[in-house]
């Protein structure tokens, strides 16, 4: 029985074809010729607006219409400058969001490490990026600020000529965190221009009209070159000499990998000890919590507030508990039971048991603080392999039939 087949054929605008025909820019003789001569694969807007249906761009909660993504002309390379736009742009390219989950719009943390590096956001290699997230994830589990010069510390930078893509590279003695990937390929043609809009200048522009960070590529990234402690602020050298206690390489991909799920646990328990707090619970004021351990022991850690933080949701510490008998400050003070890890943004009711075996408590007790980290991460990728959405791949074909790529998708 013969089969009928049906091939739907979608043709592009005809605005989009005619730019092929327009004469190339120039001026960027600067720039390396594998920068400057990549085009975009987004130069269609179908092409751009499918995979925009299926990646997250835009942080939780903020409005969408602060940005306009849209595509690139065939003349525009992602290197170029703002040259006849009407509107400030910036590029960013898809792994940025697929593999190393940045959302729009940036912290101030991130803005901060390219003002200091004076590089626009494509133009900082993507293993640098990786950096830039574990590093964030790892001081937000620490409970500590990350801050661009603190981040800054632990690496080196050798601009080149012509410009290129700028690298970060790890400070043996000091690096704490181990590459994303030996080798990141094929990321330079998935570029796309973010537009931004009216709603949108209090996040990426200053109050005088300045950028907050450069939206395009600059032949004079800075140059960095083992810094030194006496060049940091007394908050820099606090969140450096908390990381340098850690011994061993922390991993970067598993860091970055459970971003979202660090941001969306602190924001949901954030949430909630906030509504607690509406309810007038009382709990939610109290400083300890309690630990029970099978066997009838009870041991309590006070966990000091610290001041100014406001008291629907306290930024607290959770103590790993070791030996029932620890000396006291020398003001008479009842101190921790052990070392500190700090957590960001949790609260704990003080009527919340945790019934945990002896066998459990003592492993606790024994392990390093890098160690505990290592396990979290660890744990927390096997829960999300098992328990969360499901990745498929997807084949990018254009008007032609002709293959141009696959990536990852994550469906619920």
């Amino acid at each position: 029985m013969p089969m009928e087949v049906v091939r739907e054929v979608r043709e592009d605008p005809p605005e989009e074809l005619e730019e092929s025909n327009w004469p190339a820019k120039v001026g960027y003789g600067w720039v390396a010729a594998d920068v400057r001569d990549q085009s975009s694969l987004f130069r269609w807007s179908r092409l751009l607006n499918s995979w925009l249906n299926c990646t997250p761009v835009m942080s939780r909660g903020v409005n969408g219409d602060i940005v306009s993504l849209e595509r690139v002309s065939a003349i525009d390379r992602v290197c170029h400058g703002q040259e006849g736009a009407t509107e400030k742009f910036f590029y960013m390219y898809m792994c940025h969001f697929s593999q190393l989950h940045v959302r729009l719009p940036f912290d101030d943390f991130t803005m901060g490490v390219l003002r200091a590096l004076n590089v626009a956001p494509t133009q900082l290699h993507p293993n640098s990026w990786a950096y830039l997230q574990a590093f964030r994830i790892l001081c937000e589990s620490l409970y500590l600020e990350p801050t661009p010069y603190a981040f800054l510390y632990f690496y080196d930078t050798r601009p080149r000529r012509p410009a290129t893509w700028l690298s970060l590279i790890s400070r043996p003695s000091i690096s704490r965190l181990d590459a994303f990937s030996q080798s990141f390929k094929h990321f330079k043609d998935g570029y796309f221009k973010v537009v931004v809009k009216e709603g949108g200048e209090p996040h990426f522009l200053n109050a005088d009209g300045s950028t907050k960070f450069p939206f395009s590529w600059t032949n004079n990234p800075s140059r960095y070159k083992d810094m030194g402690v006496e060049e940091l602020s007394a908050g820099d050298k606090e969140v450096v000499g908390m990381l340098l206690r850690f011994v061993d390489k922390l991993p970067t991909k598993g860091l970055v990998r459970n971003l979202a799920l660090f941001q969306s646990l602190r924001k949901e328990m954030a949430a909630k000890a906030k509504a607690a707090g509406k309810a007038d619970v009382p709990n939610l004021q109290e400083s300890v919590v309690e630990v029970h351990v099978h066997g009838g022991t009870k041991r309590k850690a006070e966990l000091p507030p610290r001041p100014g933080k406001g008291k629907d949701v306290k930024k607290i510490r959770a103590a790993i508990l070791g030996s029932a008998s620890r000396a006291g400050s020398a003001s008479g003070e009842r101190l921790p039971e052990a070392g500190l890890i700090e957590l960001p943004e949790i609260s704990v009711r003080k009527d919340i048991s945790i019934n945990l075996p002896d066998i459990v408590v003592n492993s606790i007790d024994n392990m390093e603080v890098d160690h505990i980290v290592r396990t979290m991460v660890e744990f927390g990728s096997k829960a999300l392999v098992l328990g969360g959405p499901s990745l498929w791949t997807r084949s990018v074909i254009d008007a032609k039939g002709t293959y141009l790529g696959s990536g990852w998708v994550i469906t619920p």
